[in-house]
């Protein structure tokens, strides 16, 4: 027994230290669980947020300390996992982020939509995740809508704040066609097809339109104020990383900071696509006296510029007439106006008179006359004084933080005045049209100016085939239709020119080409009735992006086809089983292969069972004029 009782000790002892080493072990593990815990959050399950048909929905997610946004339609990925983030005072807001509680809240409203409808409906579900990344406080905002996604961060207000990038991203399923446009400041890039993994390293310009399965899907942003406009660049095969090209420094500010929301726009098809009005109903709404301010009126504009360049005080009385022969509301006065002898007593004549036929003028200003506000406010009020109902402002910088506002306060204070606007050379339209609807329409487009002869320049052919399904996916754009000149034409035809005016839409329709063309044109009853806004659009069956546009517009009782075609020859077979019960009377424009500069017009019958048999030249097109 004494022999044993080490022994037995031993085995005891033994014990006893291996069970103490193993409970400090697992102290240890414990231990480096609760710091990896506090490093890394515990990823929170995901949200899943669907429009209120349940069409779209978008999955939030913080794996991996990132958060991030998934978009579905029908059921199909249309956007794998992509982030919102912004670096701030060398944190990056959006990883390493707790969720809060989600409250969420539906959206049901519609309003007057001056483009291709005449309705903007906003139905969406709007989530506010709160979120908390090591200890500071900020929000996700997202909105579901039938027609896309919106997701922001929104960063409370802090003294002497750094707002450093925006590290945003969206990412694209497999490798997809896109149209995409080389970034510039003044947005007059032109769009080109490619695939996804084929762009290159450079930075690229928003919106981008791409195909993803059957889905179409514009990427863009909305409500750009007080925040530097964002162009992305191709990284990592499918992802578009965001950036801010004007602001490489970041800015300070003690007021709050609310990111410009990240739009992925989601379509079954072209008619959903064109019809979109989620970048617009992502902005707040107007004052209730602009919202019924009968000052504001869309209409069609004549305009010397690119016809004759600088105008010349001793025509404009003929001008004004012309412009009231073809029944348009507006006629601007361009660049050199200033140049005229008692500048400002001239151009109050030249109103008055226009007055008198019942057209309205418009003015040129650049925006260094309009940056300063008291210099601004006081070019307004004189020129309402003078009778100018428009001002077309031109060259203004690039939109960064700063100049993001300058939009904004020019918007304001035309409004003080009941001033229309339209922006050139401009950033592209981010939806402030909502909130400021004296914005008729502003350029952020490769137009007709660069389809001029004394310029020395020509549009591929592609390109008006392309626009509609990228840049004017967003928003109203002056492309400055409709040139008739042959000289001009560069290839394009009669038909062509005369469908870039349905085509295209701008609430402030102003027209490139001299109104004596016009006058003198067989079109002329086709160009006099045709309306600067539209109740209802639809895109025709043919249509593709870089291809063909064909398009049916309806404003009132009256139905227009407009074709734009591109680089090859091509046939349509449009159905018009559109235009419900009756009888309607039918103006075709087609082309004239013999001839770019004459129209092959012909007047029909026509029904719902009709279908029209349309062959289309290279760089052709064909206009249908159809009412009771």
């Amino acid at each position: 027994m004494k022999a044993a009782m080490p022994w037995t000790r031993y085995v005891g002892d033994t014990l006893i230290v291996a069970i103490t080493r193993g409970f400090l072990q697992l102290l240890r593990l414990l231990a480096a669980a609760v710091v990896l815990a506090v490093a890394a959050p515990c990823a929170a399950k995901p949200i899943t947020i669907s429009s209120p048909s349940g069409k779209v929905a978008a999955t939030i997610s913080d794996a991996g300390g990132v958060v991030s946004y998934t978009v579905w339609l029908d059921g199909a990925q249309v956007l794998a996992p992509s982030t919102v983030s912004v670096r701030s005072d060398g944190v990056i807001l959006g990883r390493d982020a707790q969720f809060g509680k989600a409250r969420t809240r539906t959206v049901n409203e519609t309003y007057a939509f001056a483009g291709g409808k005449a309705k903007a409906v906003n139905r969406a579900r709007f989530a506010t995740i709160p979120l908390d990344t090591n200890g500071y406080h900020y929000s996700l905002d997202v909105h579901v809508a039938d027609d896309g996604v919106g997701v922001r961060l929104r960063l409370p207000a802090k003294a002497g704040r750094k707002v450093e990038a925006d590290l945003s991203t969206w990412r694209l399923p497999g490798d997809p066609a896109v149209w995409a446009s080389p970034y510039d400041p003044g947005y007059e890039q032109p769009y080109k097809a490619a695939t996804l993994s084929a762009l290159g390293a450079e930075a690229y310009g928003l919106p981008l339109t791409a195909k993803v399965g059957g889905a179409y899907v514009t990427l863009s942003e909305a409500a750009l104020v007080d925040y530097g406009d964002l162009a992305i660049k191709r990284q990592d095969g499918n992802r578009l990383a965001g950036f801010l090209p004007l602001d490489p420094k970041g800015w300070e500010t003690g007021a709050e900071v609310v990111q410009p929301w990240r739009v992925t726009i989601v379509a079954r098809d072209l008619t959903g696509l064109v019809n979109t009005t989620l970048v617009q109903n992502l902005n707040p709404p107007p004052t209730p006296a602009l919202a019924k301010a009968d000052w504001i009126a869309p209409g069609r504009s004549a305009w010397q510029w690119m016809a004759v360049g600088a105008p010349k005080y001793d025509d404009q009385q003929q001008w004004v007439d012309r412009t009231h022969a073809l029944g348009f509301e507006y006629y601007l006065v361009d660049d050199g106006w200033a140049a005229w002898k008692d500048p400002w007593p001239s151009l109050t004549s030249v109103a008055a008179y226009a007055r008198s036929k019942g057209v309205k003028i418009w003015l040129w200003v650049h925006s260094r006359d309009v940056v300063d506000p008291q210099a601004r406010q006081a070019y307004f009020r004189r020129a309402a004084e003078s009778g100018i109902v428009g001002v077309k402002v031109d060259f203004p910088e690039g939109a960064n933080h700063q100049w993001s506002n300058w939009y904004r306060d020019v918007l304001r204070d035309a409004a003080a005045e009941h001033l229309l606007v339209d922006f050139h050379g401009a950033v592209k339209p981010t939806g402030m049209e909502r909130t400021w609807p004296n914005e008729l329409t502003r350029e952020a487009v490769r137009g007709h100016e660069y389809h001029i002869t004394r310029y020395h320049r020509r549009l591929e052919a592609d390109h008006d085939v392309t626009l509609p399904f990228t840049r004017y996916v967003i928003g109203h754009g002056d492309y400055t239709p409709m040139v008739f000149d042959p000289k001009e034409l560069q290839g394009d035809s009669w038909a062509h020119e005369l469908a870039q005016a349905v085509v295209f839409t701008s609430p402030f329709l102003c027209f490139g080409g001299d109104p004596a063309d016009y006058l003198d044109n067989p079109a002329r009853d086709v160009i006099s009735a045709l309306p600067a806004t539209w109740d209802e659009t639809l895109v025709l069956p043919g249509s593709e992006p870089g291809k063909i546009a064909a398009f049916a517009r309806r404003r009132g009782d009256a139905w227009f086809i407009g074709v734009l075609n591109g680089a090859d020859p091509a046939s349509l077979q449009i159905d018009l089983s559109f235009l419900g019960r009756g009888s309607w009377k039918m103006t075709r424009l087609a082309d004239r292969p013999d001839k770019p500069d004459a129209f092959d017009r012909r007047e029909e019958a026509v029904n719902a069972a009709s279908s029209l048999p349309v062959r289309l030249s290279g760089r052709g097109g064909f206009v249908a004029w159809i009412r009771r």
